[in-house]
């Protein structure tokens, strides 16, 4: 069966994914182009829409109490606006040449083609499965979308043991092994990494080590996973290693996610290498006039190391969609790239990161001076002032900021936004030291732990020109 475009000489946008770039994307094209003007048709293959993925691991660990708190808008919403959303149907193949796609309804399995006149794929990513022994078996998770969220749940409610380990302490690795502690699990967190938190310098890494150790869990770095090991009734029993059995009555998989694009790959669409799909300013796939793409599915360009990148986060792919749907519906937007910005949290140690690390740097060739301060969150006087670590890399000569790092407790994290915008306008590390940032002692020191931080790369600079 086969749905041609739209009636009345309407143009028909068709969206893959419901999540933040797709429902973004579908939402603003409705903003700038009503119903009489332009039918939007949105394929989504779970049972949600418009939700914070990020939000998970809180959900999990019981901060956040219901699931439907993570829903920013629903199907019923979305339908309302004029969007024909359909839930629980997976776009099995693009025709490229024919502008249409074919869909597949989960539950009958009944196919159907759909013509469009402009598409937008935002397909997302897929938690990264190794090719491993027992990777499918009872009680092994990957949480990236609300229904794995609700499936680990499920599982947490029903497994009779409390043994949990976690493979991978990348930001889901870490965010989900508090998860568990306050669940009441005993957490192992087996990681290949020298340090968790491979996003930070490894010496940044190691105080997020001690902070994770100091809430009970048990760190194993430095270590390959070569199987998971499961019991005469198909679960999980164990996470094996070259040289130990790690106990697991449940095993979560944090080692990351990859850009779905397999559906675009088949098409011939662009890809780049780290697997997500190419697009230009516009967020148009390369080569196609009539095509977008966003969200966790494409690469960016990173603004400090001039190279296309992989950053998968809730932020881009919701400005993504903004632009994305903007051109669609006949207007202009363009998404200039990203500076490699995120924060995170272990408890109460809050770790924030923001353009390149030492490797970075040294991958593309620039030369650079490093210098890491000790500082407070608030005057060293005032109640509550907590330690603060900043890392900031400088390049050599030019004093160009680089990229900065930061862990500490309360107030650490969002004082990477200072650096982000540093790097945006490519501020050197001196111009940082005159930044007329807000001060009182509740706040802040009077020299800001990011500035002091500039202070010393700006003398670093000065003295190895």
């Amino acid at each position: 069966m086969s749905e041609a475009r739209g009636d009345g000489g309407r143009e028909r946008l068709v969206v893959i994914g419901g999540d933040a770039a797709g429902m973004s994307a579908a939402s603003q094209a409705r903003r700038l182009r009503g119903p009489d003007e332009l039918d939007i048709v949105a394929f989504e293959r779970g049972h949600f829409t418009s939700y914070s993925a990020c939000g998970i691991p809180y959900w999990v660990g019981g901060e956040v109490a219901e699931r439907d708190q993570l829903v920013a808008r629903t199907p019923e919403e979305h339908r309302a606006r004029g969007i024909d959303l359909r839930l629980r149907t997976e776009v099995t193949e693009i025709d490229v040449a024919g502008q249409r796609v074919r869909a597949r309804d989960v539950d009958s399995g009944a196919e159907s083609w759909t013509s469009y006149d402009k598409l937008v794929i935002a397909t997302g990513a897929r938690p990264v499965r190794p090719d491993l022994s027992g990777t499918d078996a009872l009680g092994v998770h990957g949480v990236q979308t609300l229904d794995d969220g609700q499936a680990l749940l499920d599982t947490l409610a029903g497994v009779h043991g409390r043994r949990a380990v976690v493979v991978g302490a990348g930001y889901i690795g870490v965010e989900m092994a508090e998860a568990l502690i306050n669940r009441g699990f005993e957490v192992t967190v087996v990681n290949r990494g020298k340090e968790p938190m491979s996003t930070l310098d490894p010496d940044m890494g190691r105080l997020v080590h001690r902070a994770m150790e100091g809430l009970g869990i048990t760190m194993v770095n430095d270590t390959e996973v070569t199987g998971l090991l499961t019991g005469r009734d198909g679960r999980v029993r164990a996470v094996a290693t070259r040289d130990a059995e790690h106990p697991a009555d449940l095993v979560v998989l944090g080692i990351g996610v990859r850009p779905e694009t397999g559906l675009a790959g088949a098409a011939g669409l662009p890809l780049g290498a780290h697997g997500g799909l190419l697009t230009d300013l516009a967020m148009r796939v390369r080569g196609h006039g009539n095509i977008w793409a966003g969200g966790d599915c494409v690469e960016v360009l990173n603004l400090v190391s001039g190279q296309e990148q992989y950053v998968p986060l809730g932020t881009h792919a919701n400005k993504h969609g903004q632009v994305i749907g903007t051109n669609a519906g006949g207007g202009y937007a363009t998404f200039p790239g990203v500076v490699g910005t995120a924060v995170s949290k272990v408890c109460d140690l809050e770790i924030a990161r923001t353009g390149l690390r030492e490797k970075d740097a040294r991958r593309v060739g620039l030369r650079f001076e490093t210098v890491t301060v000790e500082s407070t969150s608030r005057a060293g006087y005032y109640p509550g002032a907590a330690p603060m670590t900043v890392k900031m890399l400088a390049e050599h000569r030019t004093g160009r900021l680089l990229g900065v790092q930061i862990v500490g407790r309360e107030g650490a994290a969002k004082r990477v936004d200072i650096a982000v915008v540093a790097l945006t306008a490519r501020m050197t590390v001196e111009q940082m030291t005159a930044l007329d940032l807000g001060y009182a002692p509740p706040f802040s020191p009077v020299w800001d732990p990011v500035l002091v931080a500039a202070r010393k790369a700006t003398a670093r600079v000065r003295a190895a020109a």
